[in-house]
């Protein structure tokens, strides 16, 4: 049976009010890491969207 691999990014507004889209994958644990990192620094309506390889989240 074969693994398939879910990758996750970001949409989020940083702390200067911009609105960014993350251009790096993560797989889950790494997501949510860094959805914690994100927040701590800031950030704000953090959302963790799935996205296939190669793909980028639509804001």
């Amino acid at each position: 049976m074969p693994i398939t691999m879910q990758n996750y990014a970001f949409i989020w507004t940083d702390a200067a009010g911009q609105r960014r889209v993350s251009s790096v994958a993560y797989d889950e644990g790494s997501a949510n890491g860094r959805k914690d990192e994100l927040e701590a620094a800031g950030a704000s309506d953090v959302t963790i969207v799935p996205i296939r390889p190669g793909e980028l989240p639509q804001p």
